[in-house]
């Protein structure tokens, strides 16, 4: 028997019920895990905004100089014209030499402009970056994380051609910083050429930045300098180091006077001498000092790490990993720590505190607990039971130490027990 709907007198109410929307479910929560690790992060990109905006604000100081030089001179040339008694001739010269000027100012202002505007891109796009940092996108995000991380260690290695294909390729270029690091290969390159102009001039760009982090960079160039002119060792070089002296070191006696006194003293000596305190002011790898006396300035100007970000994201790693045994012969070759290069990231690094032993099998890579406990063989050696019962199995009752050789009966096995 069928039954009809009975709407008791209320069908706009049985209407609207019928119809009504499903409800949809609420999204799953979140894992609290992933959270705190894209949070955990997200606190470690300080140098990712810092940079751009650093080179930003020195792009925007050096225009605003220029500026108000060229301004400054232009004005000057109008105030000489209209206090002094000039030809006609003479006067439209030196008119049409100011508009000249200006219009070449206006020419630079409008690069200048140029290039303010393409870094204040890169500091959106890197906010927006970090904007679009989320839960859902993780696993994207750590890539292209990563890509920057590989970027950022090729640039200081100098493989900039490489950098600047998986850049390019990664559509990375407004996350990486290779202009800046190629104006610092510039400078390094002729240090290591033994030549400081080009630093002298990053010093006069910088100079504000650098004296209020009383820097000594600049001042570890002038008597560099000053000591390649004693070096040259004839009449003419002392005249000139002296001179030289005059003009760029004097002003630096009142603040560092005992270090001024040590070089100047070199007049007397020459390049062979064998006294001790002056002869090592004379050798060569004084200008290595300067080039790592430089990446230090520069970094600490950018607001960059020292180290390359990839050796200290490895090192973070390894700091849990570290352990006597994985500097041992015997360590596994699962072991990052058996690698060499990873074993001098791991140097300076202390060993990771283990609250409890944790005995990993030498044959199956299985951890050895309760459930599958150590045995001991005759030799000493220790493996799990799992592995030398699969072994004994396979071999009538046999088994072999895979590190000596040793073949023994199964029956003659030790079982160890963990404390």
């Amino acid at each position: 028997m069928e039954i009809d709907p009975v709407t008791n007198g209320n069908c706009d109410a049985t209407m609207t019920e019928a119809t009504a929307p499903p409800t949809i479910p609420p999204a799953p929560p979140v894992p609290s895990s992933r959270l705190n690790q894209l949070t955990e992060s997200l606190k470690l990109e300080h140098q990712l905004l810092r940079v751009p905006f650093e080179h930003y604000k020195k792009t925007i100081r050096t225009n605003h100089r220029f500026f108000e030089k060229e301004v400054s001179s232009v004005v000057s040339g109008v105030g000489d014209l209209s206090d002094s008694d000039w030809s006609r001739d003479d006067t439209v010269s030196r008119l049409t030499t100011l508009v000249s000027r200006l219009q070449g100012l206006k020419r630079k202002l409008e690069e200048g402009s140029n290039v303010e505007n393409l870094q204040a891109q890169r500091c959106r796009a890197r906010i927006d970056h970090l904007e679009s940092a989320d839960v859902e996108n993780l696993t994207e995000w750590n890539n292209t994380k990563l890509k920057r991380i590989l970027v950022d260690y090729m640039l200081r290695m100098s493989y900039f051609e490489t950098a600047s294909k998986l850049s390019e390729c990664s559509n990375i270029l407004d996350l990486v910083d290779i202009d800046i690091f190629r104006e610092a290969k510039k400078v390094i390159d002729a240090l290591k050429n033994k030549e400081a102009a080009s630093a002298l001039t990053w010093c006069a760009d910088n100079k504000t930045r650098l004296k209020k982090s009383k820097s000594k960079f600049e001042f570890q160039l002038r008597l560099q300098e000053f000591i390649e002119l004693v070096r040259a060792d004839t009449a003419d070089s002392y005249k000139q180091a002296i001179l030289y002296a005059r003009k760029h070191l004097a002003s630096w006696g009142a603040t560092h006077m005992k270090e001024l006194q040590h070089v100047l003293a070199t007049l007397a000596f020459k390049s062979n001498t064998e006294c001790t305190k002056y002869k090592g002011l004379f050798e060569l790898r004084q200008w290595d000092v300067l080039v790592h006396q430089f990446k230090q300035e520069f970094c600490k100007l950018y607001g960059m790490t020292m180290e390359p970000l990839l050796n200290i994201y490895l090192q973070a790693g390894l700091s849990a990993l570290k352990t006597p045994y994985g500097f041992e012969e015997g360590c596994t070759k699962e072991d990052p720590l058996s690698q060499e290069s990873f074993r001098k990231l791991a140097l300076p690094l202390p060993y990771s505190k283990q609250h409890h032993s944790k005995l990993v099998c030498y044959i199956s890579k299985e951890l050895m607990d309760t459930e599958n406990p150590p045995q001991v063989l005759p030799n000493g050696y220790v493996y799990s039971t799992k592995a030398l019962k699969e072994m004994a199995e396979k071999n009538e009752g046999k088994v072999t130490c895979p590190r000596t050789g040793l073949v023994c009966n199964y029956t003659d096995l030790v079982k160890a027990y963990i404390s």
